[in-house]
């Protein structure tokens, strides 16, 4: 059986690699953000990760 310990972030635009253990869980999906959590609502434009451009 395999253990799924890194996934990409749940918002579709975002680039990032997350940790299961590390992640930002919402809904059951998996975010390297609060931001990509929350769909950028606050008007952010990226996630703060380096080369990721995001904006829900």
């Amino acid at each position: 059986m395999t253990t799924v310990v890194e996934m990409k972030c749940a918002c579709e635009p975002c680039i990032c690699v997350v940790s299961t253990e590390t992640a930002v869980q919402k809904d059951g999906k998996y975010y390297c953000s609060e931001a990509c959590a929350n769909s950028h609502t606050d008007g952010s434009s990226g996630c703060g990760h380096q080369g990721c451009d995001c904006h829900g």
